[in-house]
């Protein structure tokens, strides 16, 4: 589930989903289908472009691709198609920005942007704090102070959580003259610096909250810190797939199912 991408993809779909219900938005399944489709393909895609440094960092997940890359590339580019149909054929709003998913897949691996320093972590974040916003889009929402929140968070941990992915990619990034912020402090001044950031965003969460209309309800995002804030410590350039595809990228799913749970049983 890792290697095929299936996990990263409800991640990002479960972005989607704690957006609808913490700023009070019917939950729908094509807005989720779209996302899902779209990081099905955008991952799958970089599997390809980025091979001959998965063989260096990730051998198993490099081998995979190989082995059955072709199909699941199949499947991501069918699962995109489909998507982009069915927000043409259904009139949806911003359907012209399903184009973006390429856009930011081809600038990724051709653009140069991971060999700039902190940009492609940065990068990453603004991608994933697209899910909120485009979230608000589709329900005419965008400038909703709910989704302006959501989004910088997730663009905030998102961020920290590719810093600290960057620990498992130290040989392959140097090797590739590739500056992130492991190959350059080490895996424990990031670790550190990963764990201040983590604390700085609950804080600044807090603030938030308490100094603008925002329902307190959008505390429960600090249940995702305390878990980036459990998993830093364990994070080593040793640590397999498992680890860093399961459980780092697993945050978001974490935050989802714990505002789902908190939704249904009355508590939001």
């Amino acid at each position: 589930m890792v290697h095929s991408n299936l996990v990263i993809s409800l991640a990002t779909t479960s972005v989607a989903v704690t957006t609808m219900i913490l700023a009070g938005l019917p939950l729908e399944a094509i807005p989720l289908f779209i996302v899902f489709a779209a990081t099905m393909f955008v991952y799958t895609v970089n599997r390809f472009t980025d091979l001959d440094e998965d063989e260096q960092n990730v051998p198993r997940r490099a081998a995979f691709a190989k082995r059955y890359g072709a199909g699941w590339l199949a499947v991501g580019v069918g699962l995109y198609l489909g998507a982009i149909v069915a927000a043409v054929a259904l009139g949806l709003p911003g359907a012209v920005y399903l184009g973006l998913p390429l856009v930011v897949a081809l600038a990724y691996s051709y653009g140069g942007i991971k060999r700039v320093f902190l940009v492609k972590n940065c990068f990453v974040g603004g991608a994933w704090a697209g899910i909120p916003l485009g979230v608000g889009y589709y329900y005419g929402q965008l400038l909703a102070l709910e989704i302006l929140f959501l989004a910088g968070y997730v663009f905030a941990m998102i961020t920290i959580a590719a810093v600290i992915f960057d620990i498992k990619d130290i040989e392959g990034d140097r090797e590739a003259g590739v500056s992130t912020v492991p190959n350059v402090f080490g895996p424990r001044v990031t670790r550190i610096g990963s764990l201040v950031a983590t604390a700085t965003v609950a804080i600044a969460v807090v603030i938030v909250v308490f100094e603008t209309a925002l329902a307190q309800a959008f505390l429960v995002v600090l249940a995702m810190n305390g878990y980036v804030t459990a998993y830093t410590p364990f994070a080593r350039a040793d640590r397999g797939p498992l680890f860093y595809g399961f459980v780092v990228d697993g945050e978001h799913v974490f935050l989802a199912a714990l505002v789902c749970l908190l939704e249904w049983g009355g508590f939001l």
